[in-house]
């Protein structure tokens, strides 16, 4: 099944059980999100890349209200939720797709990215990489809120028997655990250090991880 039709089939649902899958929830959405508000970012027109619902949206016009939004995803049922979500505002624009294969997106000053780039293949990460760095002027940010593996092979296979056994015991039905870890299978992650490395080699010569928990980290680019 496709990356589309795996979160098409769990749209409706998908926000409620973020707390489990994500056990640093707050520190990852809510107060990275804060801190990066604090460093002079004041950004006018925002892109994020794999939306799905627009939780991270949600965070971010807390502290940026003003600024435009564009929320582009692949699954265009997540996509509804997202329409549902922010109905009442003007200032925020929905696109169904594929971004890591139709990017083409050039102004932006902000592009932002949740728990979606960790699917792609480590070719078609770099060239994501090189064409926001390409799209972005100067000064733009980019900021990757996502999944990642650990340097060390070993560990990495204990962090994720870690979170398996903490999601299974949680209070998600059998048929929720059995779609996340279909999802699952659709993961291809790289290590903080690997990204930071491919961010780089994009362009972003300023490059840092400015949060990170178990498997979850922030990593922010500037565009000098």
């Amino acid at each position: 099944m496709s990356i589309k039709e795996q979160f098409n089939l769990v749209s409706k649902e998908y926000d409620s059980a973020r707390r489990i899958f994500i056990p640093c929830f707050d520190s990852f959405y809510e107060k990275t999100t804060e801190f990066l508000a604090t460093i002079n970012l004041n950004p006018k027109r925002i892109l994020d890349l794999g939306a799905g619902t627009g939780l991270l949206d949600a965070f971010y016009i807390k502290h940026f209200p003003n600024a435009k939004y564009h929320l582009v995803d692949v699954a265009d049922k997540m996509l509804e939720v997202a329409k549902k979500r922010f109905d009442s505002l003007e200032n925020i624009c929905f696109e169904v797709n594929d971004y890591a294969q139709n990017y083409r997106y050039k102004d932006f000053d902000m592009v932002i990215s949740a728990l979606s780039i960790h699917h792609l293949e480590d070719e078609t990460k770099q060239t994501l990489f090189e064409r926001i760095y390409e799209s972005l002027p100067k000064g733009g940010i980019f900021v990757n809120y996502d999944q990642f593996c650990y340097d060390d092979k070993d560990l990495s296979e204990k962090a994720d028997s870690y979170w398996c056994r903490k999601i299974e015991s949680s209070s998600l039905s059998e048929d929720e655990i059995k779609k996340w870890k279909e999802r699952w299978k659709l993961d291809r992650e790289v290590s903080v250090k690997q990204e930071i490395q491919m961010l780089n080699k994009a362009g972003f010569k300023k490059a840092e991880c400015v949060f990170y928990e178990l498997k979850f980290g922030v990593i922010i680019g500037y565009k000098d």
